[in-house]
């Protein structure tokens, strides 16, 4: 490596690369160049140590980051040209390349298989357990993560649903060993057992990786610590990276007493604080550092900016999520108008459910976007299924409907029994539910297939006279009696896919409040007609979960949902500490500018309800000199000059609140309209 990278460093990142043996923390805040510090590290040894690549093992999360990180690397290292390539990967390719080596010490053949999600899940089907797969899987993770083994899980069992997650783990690993089959998780369990059972392997494994480095330390579990006091049992050569401030996985397994202990887990740690941040302005930061602050369990350290004050944090006041989406369109639309590129600006939420209001106000005010490490509102399987139970009450026989949640939730009627079913209707050309009518089911199901199917359409027909006499009262009936998500799934999943269903039929609720005259159709209608604007050219907004957009940078961003139960999202398991890390995570990511928006009330659980505002607006210090722009009082105002896209420059003479929006009176020159205030722009 040349000397000008080593000039291109400030002083704590050159204190960092310089510290060569012993325990190091490089405790590396957002935006502090710590990719930078930890490959021009890993340069320094090898050009200027004289360290043997082979010597070298440096860990991250993710393969995007190990490619990142390996390219800038090697761009960096001189003295390679006649040494193999450092090892530089994940945990768990690391896992995968030991096993290749090593499982036969487990009495395994070393033509293991490593299976996929897919396949774990389907592996787990076949023992047709009484609880939802995505929950006997987190939880069967969950007990390898932490070395617990099947008889372990069965002696410890304290209820029916954890007798039952030991009896399917007891199945699926005595499957796995059968078929020579490894998991995602036992690349790191089956690791470290070898390690812990042939003390004279961990001693050899740990003399050939003499200098082992690790990013993002703050997200690994306690299978990767102890994996890490394995490696490192012939020295104490270890340098981790990573920001307890920015520990946002606790929900999967992330221990950020991992990071916070460091320095009591290991003898004589250097830890060094890179707080300059080149990423965010002043403000940005000022706003970022008071709310983790008020975090009891951080090592403690306070970003400065290298770009300068900047402009203030915006506060966005809306009444409600309309308004909200409307208001962020308007801003958007501004920035775009001053030659700012979509794909600088992104749309955070907390909860994805959010996602709902913001897609509808962008493909109303015509916003390129795109939902990043999620799927859109409406195209979500359990969104999906609603809508198709929805139209089967609209119409009976709409079989291509029926097809999709005739056994959702399951009621016994499995894949061949579906397959006979439409089958033999399609010859005789009728809907299932005109031959359940007909009776001429009889001679293709089962007795009891055919009672399931007679009970199901009893509850369609009863849903279409409940719709008859009140859609509310429908609503109610069919909230209460169709449960797509299983509420005793507690996985994080599980909890998302249930904030979704809740924020449909609060949409659904709000569209009878606004048009007590339309019907179901017409709300099943409105929705196929409503445009999705994917955008063609790769030119549009991220809209994206806070956990999504860790590791991303844009320069303008919009937070929305910062109310109380949205963000922070309170419920019985949360972790307020994290939930306000979250928050930081989120502000850090704005480069130049930052908008946060709340509203007064958000259709929650099916019901309206009345939001306060986010405890971290005040945490952050943003409720005092902080410019407010409030939807309903500074928008718009009598007087304005505002424009069209149809009638041109007008003035506003009224205003009006109407349901979700406000209606403007506006004089085209003489010519006096009512418009909707989303439709209009000032100036």
């Amino acid at each position: 490596m040349t000397s000008n990278h080593l000039k291109n460093l400030n002083p704590s990142q050159l204190e960092a690369i310089n510290h060569i043996d012993g325990p190091m923390l490089i405790l590396a805040g957002a935006g502090s160049g710590k990719t930078k510090t930890l490959t021009t590290r890993l340069a320094y040894l090898i050009d200027e140590v004289g360290i043997p690549t082979s010597s070298t093992l440096t860990l991250t999360f993710t393969n995007k980051a190990a490619t990142e990180m390996r390219t800038r690397a090697l761009h960096l290292i001189e003295n390679a040209s006649n040494q193999s390539p450092p090892l530089l990967c994940t945990f768990h390719k690391f896992g995968l390349l030991f096993l290749k080596f090593n499982i036969h010490l487990l009495g395994r053949k070393t033509n293991f298989v490593l299976i996929d999600g897919d396949d774990k899940k389907k592996i787990l089907k076949g023992f047709k357990p009484n609880l939802p797969i995505g929950y006997i899987e987190s939880n069967i993770s969950n007990l390898k993560n932490f070395l617990i083994s099947p008889d372990e899980a069965f002696g410890s069992v304290q209820n029916d649903y954890q007798k039952e997650v030991a009896k399917v783990y007891k199945l699926y690993e005595e499957f796995l060993n059968e078929k020579n089959m490894v998991d995602f998780d036992d690349l790191l369990v089956l690791t470290y057992k070898i390690l812990d059972m042939n003390p004279n392997l961990a001693e050899q494994t740990s003399k050939h990786y003499q200098y082992i480095m690790v990013d993002e330390y703050q997200d690994t579990n306690r299978l990767q610590y102890q994996l890490l006091r394995k490696l490192c049992s012939t020295h104490q050569n270890l340098c981790v990276v990573g920001d307890d401030d920015q520990s946002i996985y606790g929900w999967r397994g992330a221990d950020i007493t991992n990071i916070l202990n460091f320095k009591d887990n290991f003898k004589n740690v250097k830890i060094i604080k890179l707080e300059e941040n080149y990423r965010s302005t002043a403000q940005i930061l000022k706003g970022a550092n008071s709310l983790i602050d008020h975090n009891k369990n951080r090592l403690g350290k306070e970003l400065k900016s290298i770009k300068g004050d900047g402009k203030e944090i915006q506060i966005l006041h809306s009444m409600d999520e309309t308004q909200e989406a409307a208001l962020i369109s308007k801003k958007i639309k501004q920035l775009l108008k001053e030659g700012i590129r979509a794909t600088q600006i992104a749309v955070l939420f907390r909860v994805n459910a959010l996602s709902r209001s913001i897609e509808a106000g962008f493909n109303r005010a015509e916003i390129p976007y795109k939902i990043i490490g999620a799927i859109r509102f409406y195209e979500r399987s359990e969104i999906k299924d609603i809508l198709s139970y929805l139209r089967l009450i609209v119409n009976p026989n709409d079989d291509f409907s029926l097809a999709r949640i005739i056994n959702k939730p399951k009621r016994g009627i499995g894949k061949t029994t579906q397959e006979n079913i439409f089958q033999a209707l399609q010859v005789e050309k009728i809907s299932v539910y005109q031959a359940l009518k007909e009776d001429k089911l009889r001679s293709i199901i089962s007795p009891k297939n055919h009672k399931t199917l007679e009970e199901f359409f009893s509850m369609i027909d009863d849903f279409g006279y409940f719709l008859s006499i009140s859609p509310m009262r429908f609503i109610d009936e069919f909230t209460s009696t169709i449960n797509i998500v299983d509420e005793s799934d507690n996985s994080n999943d599980s909890i998302d896919r249930l904030y979704n269903i809740e924020e449909f039929y609060g949409m659904f609720k709000d569209y009878i409040i606004q048009s007590p005259e339309n019907s179901l159709e017409d709300f099943l209608n409105d929705l196929s007609l409503s445009s999705e604007n994917t955008p063609d050219d790769g030119d549009y907004i991220s809209c994206m979960s806070v956990h999504s957009a860790k590791g991303l940078e844009f320069e303008y961003v919009f937070i929305t949902g910062f109310e109380e139960g949205f963000f922070p999202l309170v419920r019985d398991e949360s972790d307020i500490e994290e939930e306000r890390r979250l928050g930081y995570v989120a502000f850090t990511r704005a480069k130049d500018e930052l908008f946060i928006s709340y509203v007064d009330s958000r259709f929650y659980r099916g019901e309206r309800s009345l939001l306060e505002k986010s405890r971290f607006l005040k945490e952050a210090g943003l409720l005092g000199d902080q410019k407010t722009t409030s939807y309903a009082e500074g928008e718009f105002k009598k007087g304005d000059l505002i424009s069209h896209k149809i009638f041109g420059s007008g003035r506003i003479i009224g205003i009006q609140k109407m349901g979700s929006d406000i209606k403007l009176r506006i004089s085209f020159g003489g010519l006096e309209r009512d418009i909707l205030s989303s439709f209009v722009q000032k100036g």
